[in-house]
């Protein structure tokens, strides 16, 4: 989380970061219960290291959804431990991921920054209709820039995993 930057198809307060990789390994490699552990410790160690600038906001968001995403990953991988498996784990996961993060910023996250920021609405939908101008509301600001920028996030961190985690989980066992 101490390392993370915008991409292009979200306004720059989203910010990619690959924090979720050492808990999907883990979470592989141990269960969903050190899953959770692992998603505690992450966000301390980022607390400690980087102060919050989003008033805490942002922080619950990612201990939250890539709690749903790891878990899920690890429960559904559980079951059958083979490549297959987990590629079908990650899927799912990162679909219930996007789908809880975009729920998430529509009912929480967005009005939450309009209020300890007190900035307009209007203010974040015109950052997302600078990258899509199709973008004229919060729905659509959530399905043009949030269900993207979380889809792109699940996919590389899958396919990291899919690259590191027989490498690294004789180390973790």
């Amino acid at each position: 989380m101490l390392f993370d930057f915008p991409i292009a198809i979200a306004p720059a307060f989203y910010k990619l970061d690959l924090s979720d990789l050492p808990c999907l390994i883990g979470a592989f490699a141990m269960g969903p219960v050190p899953a959770l552990f692992i998603q505690v410790i992450k966000i301390l160690i980022k607390l400690l290291l980087k102060p919050t600038s989003t008033a805490f906001v942002g922080e619950l968001a990612a201990f939250c959804f890539s709690t749903i995403y790891c878990m899920t990953a690890s429960v559904i991988y559980s079951h059958e431990k083979s490549k297959g498996r987990a590629i079908k784990a990650m899927v799912i996961a990162s679909i219930a991921m996007v789908i809880a993060a975009s729920a998430g910023n529509y009912f929480f996250i967005i009005p939450a920054y309009v209020k300890m920021y007190n900035i307009s609405l209007e203010t974040i939908i015109s950052m997302g209709s600078a990258i899509f101008p199709i973008v004229k509301d919060k729905l659509s600001f959530v399905l043009c820039c949030v269900m993207p920028f979380n889809t792109v996030k699940a996919i590389i961190v899958d396919v990291l995993t899919l690259i590191l985690y027989k490498r690294i989980s004789p180390i973790l066992k």
